[in-house]
């Protein structure tokens, strides 16, 4: 059940992560969510997605109604959610190293959002949303990083795209 949410959220992510910020925002809460569940609660799996789904809930609410504390938060947890699956993927997940990845990470998610906000929320999306849908199948580690770079690549021109085409729409209205 645990691998279809991420398939689903990370797809979701992948096609609409900008346009859709609010589940930007609840997807990196429930992915959080469950990295905190599986690492230090074992429990059964309903209780795992519970959490996920929890933190979820709670962080889209925040970015509905507090927009630019979630911007930063989301950029936080986005940035140090993608450090840390790019490490698992060559193995330096592994203990205190996992936190210092993190944040490193985190760190950089925040500025990324903090200057590009468009471009920033595409990519960050689109790395999270592949980040999801690689926890869900598993592959070799060579054919997760190759599927890992597709579906970025995938993302960004697909939600680029859209941005070209929004601004695009916008410049024209205001030009009437």
């Amino acid at each position: 059940m645990l691998n279809f949410i991420n398939v689903i959220f990370g797809g979701a992510l992948l096609l609409a992560g900008r346009k859709l910020f609010w589940l930007f925002v609840g997807a990196i809460g429930f992915a959080i969510g469950i990295q905190v569940a599986l690492r230090f609660f074992r429990g059964p799996e309903w209780m795992t997605i519970l959490i996920g789904v929890g933190l979820g809930i709670a962080f889209a609410v925040l970015a509905i109604f507090m927009e630019t504390l979630a911007i930063g938060i989301a950029g936080f947890l986005g940035g140090g959610y993608i450090l840390l699956n790019l490490a698992g993927l060559i193995g330096l997940d592994r203990g205190i190293l996992t936190w210092i990845i993190f944040i490193i990470g985190g760190i950089i998610g925040a500025a990324l959002v903090a200057f590009l906000f468009d471009w920033a929320l595409i990519g960050i999306s689109s790395m999270a949303g592949a980040s999801l849908i690689l926890n869900a199948i598993h592959f070799r580690p060579a054919v997760n990083v190759v599927l890992f770079f597709i579906l970025v690549i995938t993302g960004v021109v697909i939600q680029g795209s859209a941005l070209r085409r929004d601004n695009g729409q916008q410049n024209a209205q205001q030009n009437k």
